[in-house]
Parts: C-alpha cells; sequence; structure tokens
C-alpha cells in the first residue's frame, strides 16, 4: 500500500494556557496558576498529530518574523513536519490565551496575527510546489482566512487528492465552501451553526443534501467519540474509549491530524474514524494541546486496550 502525504494548511499559534481552578464569567477575574507557553494554533497542532503517526506531512501557512514565530517553526521541523512552505511575514505571530478547569474544560481566545495574512494566491504557488495527488490528503482549518480555506479545498480537489475541511471555528462558514470537502469534521456546535440543531445524523444529512455526491461528514462527540455519515450510506458510530481526562486542549485537533495521516495510509473513513477517536481520547490524558497526542506505538498499544 502506497503512503499518500498529508498537506496542512492552517495556523501556527503560541499558547499562553493558565489553569484555575474554574472558567470565569463574563466582566470576572479567576486566579489560577502560573502562565505556560505551549506552541499551538489549529494548523500546527494537526500536523504535528499526524506526523507523530508516521505521516509524511507537509504545512502550508504563516508565522510572523519574530521570535515566537522562529520558535514555532522549530518545534514544527522538530516534529519532522516540513516547513519550507511556512511563510515568515511581518506580523506578529498568532497567540492563542488559553484558561482550562479542574474539569478539563477551556475558554480560548485567539490573536490570528500573521495567520490573517495568508492569502489565497500564496495557498497556491505552496500547493503548486507541493504538488499533491492522488492518495494525498489536504487537510484545511479555519484559523486562516476564508478564501484561503477555498483555495486549498479547489487546489485539493483539482489535484485528485482528498480535501478534508474541519469548519473550526464555523461561524461564517459558507455552505459552497464546505461542500468543496470530501470529508467535513465539525463537531456538534459547528455542525448546529452549518445545519441548524437537532440530531447530528439528521443535521448532517441536510449538509450533505445541498452538495456533491461522495462526500462524507465525521461528527466529533467528545467523550461519546464520533458520528460518520457517508452520502450515499448508513450513518456508524464510533464510541471512545473511556479515560481520565486531565485537558482537552487539542482534542480535536488530534482528531483531524489522526484522520488525515489515516486516511493518507489508505484506510476507509470508518477505520481512519476509529483510530482518529481513539488519538483524540488519549490526548486528553496529558496537558498541553500537543503534550498528549501519541506516536503510532501509543496508538497501537491504547488501541489493544493497554
Amino acid at each position: 500500500m502506497t503512503q499518500g502525504r498529508v498537506i496542512v494548511v492552517g495556523s501556527v499559534n503560541v499558547d499562553l494556557v493558565v489553569v484555575a481552578p474554574r472558567l470565569p464569567r463574563p466582566g470576572e477575574t479567576v486566579t489560577g496558576g502560573d502562565v505556560a507557553r505551549h506552541h499551538g494554533g489549529k494548523g500546527g497542532n494537526q500536523a504535528v498529530a499526524a506526523a507523530r503517526l508516521g505521516a509524511s506531512v507537509s504545512f502550508v501557512g504563516a508565522v510572523g518574523d519574530d521570535d515566537l514565530g522562529a520558535a514555532a517553526r522549530a518545534a514544527l521541523v522538530a516534529e519532522g513536519v516540513d516547513t519550507t512552505r511556512l511563510a515568515s511575514l511581518p506580523r506578529p505571530t498568532g497567540v492563542a490565551l488559553i484558561v482550562v478547569d479542574e474539569r478539563a474544560e477551556n475558554l480560548i481566545a485567539v490573536a490570528p496575527g500573521a495567520n490573517a495574512a495568508i492569502t489565497p494566491v500564496a495557498v497556491d504557488v505552496a500547493l503548486d510546489a507541493l504538488g499533491p495527488r492522488a492518495g494525498d490528503v489536504v487537510l484545511a482549518c479555519r484559523e486562516i482566512p476564508p478564501d484561503a480555506v477555498r483555495a486549498a479545498l479547489l487546489a485539493a480537489r483539482a489535484a485528485g487528492a482528498t480535501a478534508v475541511l474541519n469548519p473550526a471555528p464555523a461561524d461564517g462558514l459558507a455552505v459552497e465552501d464546505a461542500a468543496l470537502a470530501d470529508v467535513l469534521t465539525p463537531n456538534e456546535s459547528e455542525l448546529a451553526l452549518l445545519a441548524g440543531p437537532g440530531d447530528p445524523e439528521v443535521a448532517a444529512r441536510r449538509i450533505l443534501d445541498r452538495g456533491r455526491r461522495g462526500r462524507s461528514i465525521v461528527v466529533t462527540l467528545g467523550a461519546a467519540g464520533a458520528l460518520v455519515v457517508p452520502a450515499g450510506g448508513p450513518a456508524v458510530a464510533v464510541p471512545a474509549a473511556a479515560v481520565t481526562a486531565v485537558d482537552t486542549t487539542g482534542a480535536g485537533d488530534t482528531f483531524n491530524g489522526a484522520l488525515a495521516a489515516s486516511l493518507a495510509a489508505g484506510l476507509a473513513l470508518r477505520d481512519a474514524a476509529r483510530r482518529a477517536v481513539a488519538a483524540a481520547g488519549f490526548s486528553t490524558t496529558r496537558p498541553g494541546a500537543r503534550g498528549g497526542m501519541p506516536s503510532a506505538s501509543e496508538l497501537e498499544v491504547f488501541l489493544r486496550g493497554g
């Protein structure tokens, strides 16, 4: 079986994290522990998750020409991610401010910085240089401008690669753009923004009915696992193993990176979703957006119940 590549088009941030006894309400100050700095951004996290599982990963995006940007690039390189198409721009590197409570729930605010300056032309040039082809997976997320996301999905489809869109955040996402993805991966709240409230399968089929044939939606359900909804067949529930969660930050990114890596390895969507659910569950057992992302060997042990 030929191993395809994973090409991530998305954001790179530096995460500043405070652990507090509870999440603050609007206008309230809650005192927590010391601030910790981690490397993040949905795109960067998803690239690392895929690389740790053995995928060949290239990254398309931008950081600032500052110390944070240099550190963010070095962190990706250390994980084996190809950063030749990660631009350095005269903007600040993106920063995420994260508060995590004692139940491992979190609040996140993001200053996009250089991520907001990524253009469709830059995406087209980068993907043309990387040359995606059949068997590759182009994974895009929405912490970059919508027209840059659209360019990534269009380029993936034109090249015969599998286009995966993580619609996070989902506000303002056009249905036409969502329809460009071969696989759409919303969580329940993102699905509700796209299709209205209700049963996840019913909502997912509202989206699929408005798009082209051959598409699928994988709805992530947190501790309940995921639901795979293909356009032309029955939905399949993918349960999650019970874990003791320490920090849920980055679980969704782990899911998407693992899903892309598994699809690039030639797995069917249902089997890829099973591995992605397991990887996401494993990731919550350690602190940090990337801290809990499993290696391929760790994931295999976890899947066997070890």
